[in-house]
């Protein structure tokens, strides 16, 4: 039998299938009644009416086969998205299926024997193809497929607007292309739209984490089983509590909030401390006069009393689960204190960015980070020395490769390459050894300082930057009297900028990134990096997907940010052959 969420997977191929054809004949149309003479109208006019035929007749049967949405939600739009979640055996089946589709076609329709000859041989191979990878896959017994099923909702009037700015913008283009009267334009304006679409397309996956980090718990799946685009957060308001009140102090340091256990005979007092979280629980004495009552925030609820609707605020969470709260509105109840069931009060939420998640995260941190301040100094570190060691070492090394004769130097020059076929796995455990025999465990050292002996790609990258320097401007160096240090520092390394940058950005982005280093060589929190930082922060709050996604977005921001400013140098080290400014 077939799994809901396979025929929901089939209902949204079928959708978007439909939504293509439509859009397919709103350009057709729009090139019938353009006014390109060349333009042939009667095959654009039918065109028109089958595309929008196969259109209406799959978006029909995709809707009156409720597949779409496996439960029906009231008063919203539903575009849905689904994904295949499966190992490669397993995709490599399904192209191969998609191949052998399109082969069968193509030899069907084939004019000449040879051309029928061609399309069937291709189709053979991928027959031969899709058998391999299939008992590949029915061999393998955890291979699995699993389907992600989700959706975007939208208000009628939101649906029907995207709608219309789809059938403008195709139509639209669709002119355009015709006015134009040049391919070189047309293909301009197309290449352009299709880098739009792959930059919303694969910029999803980040909007998605950065409005998660800012959602509470309620909004991380609608109750349709979608995904909420737009957060609402919890309305509060400041609350000074009477029977439990809360107190801000210092602890060993560090501002905390707490409240009262017990006062003691001396004047001093027990204090169970609130926040940072990650404390949270751990009591301590004070004296009384260092306390300073401070609000709670109380959050906003509405409930029925006396056959009205009441808005109040919450003033204390009974152990049985029911709410004690003194309403603000109407105007004729206000101050009067009710108890209600759970059921009967509903928290008034608006619009709006949750910000507290952020807070919480640097709350749950260790107190010994800092607020994750010891964190970012360690990547730092990390990213400073790995940077200026790879540029350094690898642009020397390079120069000499390049422009130095010695004896065996292409010999040398081999066996350094040769050091690139070398698995990172196979050097693994002799490095653990040396840095282990230098005390270097539970330190930066083993991170930071390798990058100061060169790296093979890069200096293979580099040598044939220096290589494509005119002999000349070394040949002026030494005429005006340059030692080789003076050229190489004075003179070649500003010719190679951008390739410099480039590894630059490559290094920087994966000392950011390195995991695997720390989980080998550092134990103490005092010494992780950002990148291990999150992977324990993940083990440890894997259930809170809002501090998760706030705690990875502060985390890729400053590699974003590195690539937006930085992004012509990627070009600039791939266009140029090695001379500055040309």
């Amino acid at each position: 039998m077939i799994s809901p969420q396979f025929l929901f997977a089939i209902g949204t191929l079928l959708a978007w299938i439909g939504w293509g054809f439509a859009l397919s004949a709103v350009a057709k149309l729009a090139r019938y009644f353009g006014r390109d003479p060349r333009v042939d109208r009667p095959a654009e006019l039918r065109g028109a009416f089958v595309a929008a035929a196969i259109g209406g007749v799959t978006l029909l049967v995709s809707s009156q086969a409720n597949l779409l949405t496996p439960t029906k939600a009231t008063g919203v739009w539903r575009f849905p998205l689904t994904w295949f979640v499966m190992p490669f055996t397993a995709w490599l089946m399904a192209i191969s299926v998609v191949m052998i589709s399109i082969r069968s076609v193509q030899s069907f329709l084939a004019i000449t024997p040879e051309e029928r000859t061609e399309k069937l041989q291709t189709l053979f191979g991928w027959v031969v193809v899709i058998a391999i990878a299939g008992t590949l896959y029915f061999t393998d017994k955890t291979s699995k497929i699993d389907v992600l099923t989700g959706g975007i909702e939208v208000t009628p009037a939101t649906g029907a607007g995207l709608l219309f700015l789809a059938v403008a913008a195709v139509a639209g283009m669709t002119l355009a292309a015709q006015a134009t009267r040049s391919r070189d334009i047309a293909r301009g304006l197309t290449s352009q739209l299709m880098l739009l679409i792959g930059s919303f397309v694969f910029g999803i996956p980040f909007v998605f984490a950065l409005v998660t980090s800012f959602k509470e718990d309620q909004d991380m799946v609608s109750p349709s089983g979608g995904i909420v685009w737009i957060p609402r957060v919890q309305q509060t308001v400041p609350y000074m509590d009477k029977k439990t009140p809360l107190y801000a102090t210092d602890y060993k340091g560090k501002s905390i909030q707490g409240t009262v256990l017990d006062r003691n005979a001396d004047g001093s007092v027990t204090v169970d401390i609130f926040k940072p979280l990650s404390i949270r629980g751990t009591t301590f004495q004070t004296d009384a006069s260092k306390l300073k009552e401070i609000p709670r925030d109380a959050p906003v609820v509405t409930a029925k009393f006396e056959s009205q609707e009441v808005t109040g605020f919450v003033t204390e969470e009974m152990e049985d689960g029911r709410r004690q709260v003194e309403i603000t509105e109407p105007e004729s109840l206000k101050g009067k204190v009710q108890v209600f069931e759970p059921a009967q009060v509903q928290a008034v939420r608006k619009t709006g960015l949750r910000w507290q998640n952020y807070e919480d995260t640097f709350s749950y941190l260790p107190p010994e980070t800092n607020n994750g301040l010891v964190y970012l100094k360690n990547t730092l570190i990390l990213v400073i020395f790995s940077v200026i060691g790879t540029i350094m070492s690898s642009a020397i090394v390079a120069y000499a490769f390049s422009r130095m004769s010695f004896p065996g130097k292409e010999a040398l020059f081999k066996l350094l390459l040769s050091t690139m076929m070398l698995p990172a796995a196979v050097t693994l455990l002799p490095q653990f050894l040396i840095f282990r025999g230098l005390g270097w465990i539970d330190t930066l050292f083993p991170l930071w300082v390798p990058a100061f002996f060169g790296s093979a790609f890069n200096i293979f990258l580099l040598r044939q930057f220096f290589k494509n320097i005119p002999m000349e401007l070394e040949d002026a160096s030494k005429i005006d009297g340059c030692s080789y240090i003076r050229t190489f520092w004075d003179i070649m390394l500003p010719q190679i900028k951008p390739a410099l940058a480039v590894i630059a950005i490559w290094t920087f982005m994966g000392a950011w990134n390195n995991f695997m280093g720390p989980l080998i060589y550092i134990n103490s929190p005092e010494n992780m990096p950002l990148s291990y930082a999150l992977q324990l922060f993940q083990g440890e709050r894997s259930g809170e997907p809002g501090l998760l996604m706030a705690f990875s977005v502060m985390t890729m921001m400053p590699v974003l940010l590195l690539f937006f400013f930085a992004q012509r140098y990627f070009i600039e080290g791939v266009t140029l052959s090695g001379l500055g400014g040309r």
